[in-house]
Protein backbone atom coordinates (compact mmCIF):
# COMPACT_ATOMS: atom_id res chain seq x y z
CA UNK A 1 0.00 0.00 0.00
CA UNK A 2 1.51 3.29 -1.12
CA UNK A 3 0.83 6.60 0.64
CA UNK A 4 0.69 9.90 -1.24
CA UNK A 5 -1.52 12.82 -2.21
CA UNK A 6 -4.71 13.81 -0.43
CA UNK A 7 -8.48 13.41 -0.42
CA UNK A 8 -8.93 15.29 -3.72
CA UNK A 9 -7.29 12.34 -5.49
CA UNK A 10 -10.79 10.85 -5.44
CA UNK A 11 -12.52 12.05 -8.60
CA UNK A 12 -15.39 14.42 -7.87
CA UNK A 13 -14.15 15.40 -4.40
CA UNK A 14 -13.25 19.05 -3.84
CA UNK A 15 -12.04 20.80 -0.69
CA UNK A 16 -12.47 24.45 0.20
CA UNK A 17 -11.45 26.47 3.25
CA UNK A 18 -12.46 29.76 4.82
CA UNK A 19 -9.96 31.01 7.42
CA UNK A 20 -10.14 33.81 10.00
CA UNK A 21 -6.66 34.06 11.51
CA UNK A 22 -7.55 37.00 13.77
CA UNK A 23 -10.45 35.13 15.39
CA UNK A 24 -8.56 31.80 15.10
CA UNK A 25 -11.42 29.85 13.57
CA UNK A 26 -12.64 28.65 10.20
CA UNK A 27 -14.52 26.21 7.99
CA UNK A 28 -13.47 23.31 5.77
CA UNK A 29 -15.93 21.94 3.20
CA UNK A 30 -15.58 18.58 1.45
CA UNK A 31 -17.72 19.13 -1.62
CA UNK A 32 -19.20 16.30 -3.71
CA UNK A 33 -21.74 18.16 -5.82
CA UNK A 34 -22.72 15.16 -7.91
CA UNK A 35 -23.40 13.12 -4.77
CA UNK A 36 -21.66 10.40 -2.81
CA UNK A 37 -22.80 7.50 -0.67
CA UNK A 38 -21.86 8.19 2.94
CA UNK A 39 -21.73 6.85 6.49
CA UNK A 40 -20.45 8.07 9.83
CA UNK A 41 -18.89 6.69 13.00
CA UNK A 42 -18.84 8.72 16.23
CA UNK A 43 -16.39 7.46 18.87
CA UNK A 44 -15.82 10.49 21.10
CA UNK A 45 -18.23 11.33 23.91
CA UNK A 46 -18.63 15.07 23.24
CA UNK A 47 -19.65 15.41 19.58
CA UNK A 48 -21.40 18.32 17.90
CA UNK A 49 -23.11 17.29 14.67
CA UNK A 50 -25.84 17.95 12.10
CA UNK A 51 -27.65 15.51 9.76
CA UNK A 52 -25.69 12.47 10.97
CA UNK A 53 -28.87 10.47 11.61
CA UNK A 54 -29.45 10.43 7.85
CA UNK A 55 -26.23 8.45 7.42
CA UNK A 56 -27.39 5.46 9.43
CA UNK A 57 -28.53 2.23 7.69
CA UNK A 58 -32.19 2.02 6.59
CA UNK A 59 -32.52 5.78 6.02
CA UNK A 60 -34.25 7.08 2.87
CA UNK A 61 -31.57 9.43 1.53
CA UNK A 62 -28.71 7.58 -0.14
CA UNK A 63 -26.32 10.39 -1.06
CA UNK A 64 -24.91 13.61 0.33
CA UNK A 65 -23.54 16.64 -1.53
CA UNK A 66 -21.09 18.04 1.03
CA UNK A 67 -19.63 17.63 4.50
CA UNK A 68 -18.88 20.71 6.58
CA UNK A 69 -16.23 20.76 9.31
CA UNK A 70 -16.06 23.91 11.43
CA UNK A 71 -14.69 25.53 14.52
CA UNK A 72 -16.85 27.56 16.89
CA UNK A 73 -18.27 24.69 18.95
CA UNK A 74 -22.05 24.32 18.54
CA UNK A 75 -22.27 27.84 17.11
CA UNK A 76 -20.21 26.66 14.13
CA UNK A 77 -22.96 24.34 12.90
CA UNK A 78 -24.44 27.45 11.26
CA UNK A 79 -21.73 27.12 8.58
CA UNK A 80 -23.59 24.18 7.04
CA UNK A 81 -26.38 26.56 6.03
CA UNK A 82 -23.98 28.34 3.69
CA UNK A 83 -23.08 25.08 1.97
CA UNK A 84 -26.79 24.28 1.61
CA UNK A 85 -27.37 27.67 -0.05
CA UNK A 86 -24.44 27.16 -2.41
CA UNK A 87 -25.73 23.75 -3.49
CA UNK A 88 -29.34 24.92 -3.80
CA UNK A 89 -28.27 27.67 -6.20
CA UNK A 90 -26.78 24.94 -8.40
CA UNK A 91 -29.75 22.60 -8.21
CA UNK A 92 -27.88 19.92 -6.24
CA UNK A 93 -29.53 17.74 -3.63
CA UNK A 94 -32.15 15.11 -2.88
CA UNK A 95 -35.03 15.46 -5.33
CA UNK A 96 -38.41 16.07 -3.72
CA UNK A 97 -40.75 16.80 -6.58
CA UNK A 98 -39.61 20.02 -8.28
CA UNK A 99 -37.09 20.84 -5.53
CA UNK A 100 -33.60 19.60 -4.78
CA UNK A 101 -32.80 19.62 -1.06
CA UNK A 102 -29.01 19.60 -0.41
CA UNK A 103 -27.90 17.03 2.16
CA UNK A 104 -24.99 18.44 4.15
CA UNK A 105 -23.88 16.64 7.32
CA UNK A 106 -21.62 18.71 9.57
CA UNK A 107 -19.44 18.39 12.65
CA UNK A 108 -17.71 20.98 14.82
CA UNK A 109 -14.76 21.35 17.15
CA UNK A 110 -14.13 23.66 20.11
CA UNK A 111 -11.71 26.52 19.42
CA UNK A 112 -13.30 29.34 21.45
CA UNK A 113 -10.46 29.71 23.95
CA UNK A 114 -8.04 31.30 21.44
CA UNK A 115 -8.61 34.23 19.12
CA UNK A 116 -12.07 35.71 19.57
CA UNK A 117 -14.80 33.64 21.20
CA UNK A 118 -17.33 36.14 19.84
CA UNK A 119 -16.51 35.29 16.20
CA UNK A 120 -17.74 31.87 15.07
CA UNK A 121 -18.09 30.23 11.67
CA UNK A 122 -21.42 31.17 10.11
CA UNK A 123 -23.36 30.55 6.92
CA UNK A 124 -21.34 33.12 5.00
CA UNK A 125 -18.08 31.36 5.89
CA UNK A 126 -19.60 28.05 4.83
CA UNK A 127 -20.66 29.57 1.52
CA UNK A 128 -17.23 31.11 0.96
CA UNK A 129 -15.53 27.77 1.65
CA UNK A 130 -17.67 26.23 -1.09
CA UNK A 131 -16.66 29.00 -3.51
CA UNK A 132 -13.01 28.21 -2.74
CA UNK A 133 -13.43 24.46 -3.21
CA UNK A 134 -11.29 22.83 -5.88
CA UNK A 135 -9.85 19.47 -6.83
CA UNK A 136 -6.24 20.58 -6.46
CA UNK A 137 -3.86 20.03 -3.53
CA UNK A 138 -5.58 20.25 -0.15
CA UNK A 139 -4.61 23.21 2.05
CA UNK A 140 -2.97 21.86 5.20
CA UNK A 141 -1.94 23.23 8.56
CA UNK A 142 -3.67 25.98 10.53
CA UNK A 143 -6.35 26.74 7.93
CA UNK A 144 -10.09 26.16 7.60
CA UNK A 145 -11.56 24.18 10.46
CA UNK A 146 -8.00 23.58 11.64
CA UNK A 147 -7.27 27.29 12.17
CA UNK A 148 -7.85 27.17 15.93
CA UNK A 149 -7.05 23.48 16.44
CA UNK A 150 -4.66 22.43 19.22
CA UNK A 151 -3.54 19.21 20.91
CA UNK A 152 -2.11 18.21 24.28
CA UNK A 153 -4.41 20.09 26.67
CA UNK A 154 -3.76 18.28 29.96
CA UNK A 155 -2.45 21.50 31.53
CA UNK A 156 -5.16 23.58 29.86
CA UNK A 157 -5.42 25.22 26.45
CA UNK A 158 -2.56 27.69 26.85
CA UNK A 159 -0.01 24.91 27.46
CA UNK A 160 -1.17 23.10 24.31
CA UNK A 161 0.60 22.73 20.95
CA UNK A 162 -0.79 24.14 17.70
CA UNK A 163 -2.36 21.72 15.26
CA UNK A 164 -4.42 22.00 12.10
CA UNK A 165 -5.70 19.87 9.25
CA UNK A 166 -3.87 17.30 7.14
CA UNK A 167 -4.69 15.06 4.21
CA UNK A 168 -3.23 11.86 2.80
CA UNK A 169 -4.20 9.01 0.49
CA UNK A 170 -3.39 5.32 0.23
CA UNK A 171 -3.50 3.23 -2.96
CA UNK A 172 -3.48 -0.48 -3.73
CA UNK A 173 -3.91 -1.36 -7.40
CA UNK A 174 -6.86 0.65 -8.68
CA UNK A 175 -8.28 1.26 -5.21
CA UNK A 176 -7.65 4.64 -3.57
CA UNK A 177 -8.68 5.54 -0.02
CA UNK A 178 -7.94 9.05 1.19
CA UNK A 179 -8.49 11.07 4.34
CA UNK A 180 -8.75 14.65 5.55
CA UNK A 181 -8.41 15.09 9.31
CA UNK A 182 -8.75 18.16 11.55
CA UNK A 183 -6.87 17.40 14.77
CA UNK A 184 -8.08 19.14 17.94
CA UNK A 185 -7.38 16.39 20.47
CA UNK A 186 -7.10 16.34 24.24
CA UNK A 187 -4.28 13.82 23.91
CA UNK A 188 -0.87 13.72 22.26
CA UNK A 189 0.12 13.04 18.66
CA UNK A 190 2.91 10.57 17.84
CA UNK A 191 4.56 9.68 14.55
CA UNK A 192 4.54 6.21 12.95
CA UNK A 193 7.45 5.12 15.19
CA UNK A 194 5.67 6.17 18.36
CA UNK A 195 7.86 9.24 18.85
CA UNK A 196 6.09 12.20 20.48
CA UNK A 197 5.33 14.99 18.00
CA UNK A 198 3.05 17.14 20.13
CA UNK A 199 1.94 16.92 23.75
CA UNK A 200 1.13 19.16 26.73
CA UNK A 201 3.90 21.63 27.59
CA UNK A 202 4.90 21.72 31.27
CA UNK A 203 3.92 25.14 32.70
CA UNK A 204 7.41 25.72 34.13
CA UNK A 205 9.84 23.97 31.80
CA UNK A 206 7.86 24.15 28.55
CA UNK A 207 8.96 20.60 27.80
CA UNK A 208 6.39 18.40 26.07
CA UNK A 209 5.14 15.47 28.14
CA UNK A 210 2.93 12.43 27.55
CA UNK A 211 -0.70 12.83 28.56
CA UNK A 212 -1.32 9.21 29.53
CA UNK A 213 1.53 9.30 32.03
CA UNK A 214 0.29 12.59 33.49
CA UNK A 215 -3.24 11.20 33.86
CA UNK A 216 -1.96 8.27 35.92
CA UNK A 217 -0.40 10.58 38.46
CA UNK A 218 -3.18 13.09 38.85
CA UNK A 219 -6.94 12.93 39.35
CA UNK A 220 -9.53 15.51 38.42
CA UNK A 221 -11.30 16.80 35.35
CA UNK A 222 -9.61 17.71 32.07
CA UNK A 223 -10.11 20.54 29.60
CA UNK A 224 -13.35 19.69 27.75
CA UNK A 225 -12.78 21.62 24.52
CA UNK A 226 -11.55 18.96 22.08
CA UNK A 227 -12.55 16.86 19.05
CA UNK A 228 -10.84 15.34 16.02
CA UNK A 229 -12.86 15.43 12.80
CA UNK A 230 -12.20 13.26 9.78
CA UNK A 231 -13.52 12.49 6.30
CA UNK A 232 -12.45 9.34 4.46
CA UNK A 233 -13.23 9.00 0.75
CA UNK A 234 -12.68 6.14 -1.69
CA UNK A 235 -13.16 5.33 -5.34
CA UNK A 236 -14.32 1.89 -4.24
CA UNK A 237 -17.94 0.86 -4.77
CA UNK A 238 -19.45 0.43 -1.30
CA UNK A 239 -22.97 0.69 0.09
CA UNK A 240 -23.79 2.50 3.32
CA UNK A 241 -23.33 -0.58 5.53
CA UNK A 242 -19.87 -1.22 4.11
CA UNK A 243 -18.99 2.45 4.45
CA UNK A 244 -20.01 2.27 8.10
CA UNK A 245 -17.48 -0.51 8.65
CA UNK A 246 -14.81 1.46 6.79
CA UNK A 247 -15.49 4.48 9.03
CA UNK A 248 -15.16 2.24 12.10
CA UNK A 249 -11.82 0.90 10.92
CA UNK A 250 -10.65 4.40 9.97
CA UNK A 251 -10.80 5.32 13.67
CA UNK A 252 -7.93 2.87 14.17
CA UNK A 253 -5.80 5.48 12.41
CA UNK A 254 -6.66 7.95 15.17
CA UNK A 255 -5.77 5.36 17.82
CA UNK A 256 -2.40 4.77 16.15
CA UNK A 257 -1.47 8.46 16.16
CA UNK A 258 -3.40 10.13 19.01
CA UNK A 259 -3.18 8.97 22.62
CA UNK A 260 -5.37 8.99 24.58
CA UNK A 261 -8.17 9.20 22.02
CA UNK A 262 -11.99 8.91 22.09
CA UNK A 263 -12.10 10.26 25.65
CA UNK A 264 -15.06 11.76 27.49
CA UNK A 265 -13.61 15.18 26.55
CA UNK A 266 -13.34 14.49 22.80
CA UNK A 267 -16.09 14.37 20.17
CA UNK A 268 -14.13 12.32 17.64
CA UNK A 269 -16.02 11.57 14.45
CA UNK A 270 -15.16 10.17 11.00
CA UNK A 271 -17.35 10.37 7.90
CA UNK A 272 -16.81 7.96 5.00
CA UNK A 273 -17.67 8.56 1.34
CA UNK A 274 -17.83 6.32 -1.72
CA UNK A 275 -17.42 7.79 -5.21
CA UNK A 276 -16.45 5.33 -7.89
CA UNK A 277 -16.94 1.83 -9.17
CA UNK A 278 -13.79 -0.06 -8.14
CA UNK A 279 -14.76 -3.42 -6.66
CA UNK A 280 -12.77 -3.99 -3.48
CA UNK A 281 -12.70 -5.86 -0.18
CA UNK A 282 -14.21 -3.97 2.75
CA UNK A 283 -11.47 -5.00 5.17
CA UNK A 284 -8.75 -3.88 2.77
CA UNK A 285 -10.43 -0.51 2.28
CA UNK A 286 -10.83 -0.10 6.05
CA UNK A 287 -7.17 -0.92 6.63
CA UNK A 288 -6.16 1.61 3.98
CA UNK A 289 -8.47 4.17 5.57
CA UNK A 290 -6.69 3.75 8.91
CA UNK A 291 -3.32 4.21 7.18
CA UNK A 292 -4.49 7.38 5.44
CA UNK A 293 -6.01 8.79 8.64
CA UNK A 294 -2.84 8.16 10.64
CA UNK A 295 -0.72 9.88 8.01
CA UNK A 296 -3.15 12.81 7.76
CA UNK A 297 -3.00 13.31 11.56
CA UNK A 298 0.79 13.51 11.43
CA UNK A 299 0.63 16.02 8.58
CA UNK A 300 -1.83 18.16 10.55
CA UNK A 301 0.84 18.58 13.24
CA UNK A 302 3.86 18.99 10.97
CA UNK A 303 2.21 21.63 8.75
CA UNK A 304 0.67 23.68 11.60
CA UNK A 305 1.93 27.18 12.39
CA UNK A 306 1.96 29.13 15.70
CA UNK A 307 -1.09 31.25 16.43
CA UNK A 308 -2.30 33.36 19.37
CA UNK A 309 0.81 32.57 21.37
CA UNK A 310 0.47 28.80 21.01
CA UNK A 311 3.61 27.28 19.44
CA UNK A 312 3.67 24.64 16.72
CA UNK A 313 5.70 21.45 16.95
CA UNK A 314 7.93 22.59 14.09
CA UNK A 315 8.43 26.01 15.68
CA UNK A 316 7.53 27.77 12.43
Amino acid sequence: MALSGGITEIEGVKVGCCTDLEAATGVTVVLVEEGARAAVEVRGSAPGTRETDLLQPSRLVEEIQAIVLAGGSAFGLDAAGGAVRYLEERGRGFLTGPLAVPIVPAAILFDLFIGSAAVRPDAQMGYQACLEACGGPVAEGSVGAGTGATVGKFYGPHQAVKSGQGSASCSCGDLIVAALVVVNAFGDVCDSRGELLAGPRHPETGRMERTAELMQGRSGSAFPGNTTLGVVATNGCFNREALGKIAQMAHNGLARSIWPVHTMWDGDIIFSLSRGGVEADISLAGTMAAEAVSSAVERAILTATPLCGIPAAGGR
